[in-house]
């Protein structure tokens, strides 16, 4: 087939492909295959020892409490962005479906959000939330007087914020996504609706969301590797994974085992853990989402 299509030059279409390939095994295969090798290993310091272990590291990890509420503290926090995260884009998208002035740019003023890095966000929602000289604690003083709001000596409500702060991160990315998906629904499917005496609710619930089920499950997948792996410059920013923890999500953990314990073989098999978490949790998802999927024809 390929020597039908290209006579004369039976290798080009190899070629061609090659460099793509090349990248991908140099950076993300080889990094990967390193991973897993190296959390076989307790390494020194220097890096110029390395035991063998087994399977060691791994059991240190699920018996390590600071671990497992590392475990907890990120299932709290990717539960928040993906629900709450997706539920807000979708409400703010059905809002700039419609006919309005200046529509372009409210789609503007709420999309610039994804524009930003994680670093620069934590820095806006660090300074909103200061305690002495943040907008939202002197709000919270004018409304309630005498009371303080001090999220950083506050564990759970520094879980909220950084949960807050990376939903808000986010949103950007899933409105776009969710406005383009409302905007191929046919119209005369939600005309036929108004004409059967639906009402909005019954609109939405029945043609819109059912409709909206590949984005859908496109963004729940996003929003759930951007909760386990694209947060560390906001927390690293926010709250360097404190107050006592309380914000320690597992990419963080991992930062810290590697960089600062310098723990390579514990961060290794952190990060082996990570990747057979979401792998599985993606084809669950892919496999039951595409079953109910519905596209328009």
């Amino acid at each position: 087939m390929i020597e039908e299509r290209f006579p004369g030059h039976p290798y080009l279409p190899y070629l061609l492909v090659f460099p793509s390939l090349a990248v991908i095994v140099i950076f993300l295969i080889y990094p990967f295959a390193e991973s897993v090798w190296g959390s076989f290993y307790i390494t020194s310091f220097f890096g110029n020892k390395k035991v063998f272990v087994g399977l060691e590291n791994y059991i240190e990890l699920f018996r390590s409490p600071d671990y497992l509420q590392s475990v907890v503290v990120t299932l709290y926090f990717s539960a928040f962005v993906v629900v709450v995260g997706l539920a807000a884009s979708l409400g703010i998208a059905l809002l700039l479906n419609q006919r309005i002035g200046g529509l372009g740019l409210y789609q503007i003023l709420l999309v610039w959000t994804y524009s930003i890095s994680p670093a620069v966000a934590g820095v806006i929602w660090a300074l909103l939330f200061a305690p002495a000289t943040g907008l939202v604690p002197w709000l919270a003083g004018l409304l309630v007087p005498g009371y303080t709001l001090n999220w950083m000596t506050n564990g759970p409500l520094a879980l909220f914020v950084v949960s807050l702060a990376a939903t808000w991160k986010m949103l950007g990315y899933n409105i776009v996504f969710f406005l383009a998906g409302l905007q191929n629904i046919p119209e005369e499917l939600i005309d036929a609706a108004r004409v059967d005496g639906a009402g909005p609710w019954l609109s939405f619930r029945y043609i819109t969301l059912p409709m909206l089920s590949p984005t859908t499950t496109f963004l729940l997948f996003m929003n759930m590797l951007y909760a386990f792996f694209q947060v560390f410059g906001l927390i690293d920013i926010m709250t360097q994974g404190g107050p006592g923890d309380a914000t320690n999500v597992l990419v963080y953990n991992l930062y810290r085992d590697a960089f600062i314990h310098l723990d390579s073989g514990r961060a290794n098999a952190q990060s082996v853990i990570i990747f057979i978490v979401i792998a599985i949790a993606a084809m669950l998802q892919l496999r039951v989402a595409t079953r109910k999927a519905v596209y328009a024809r």
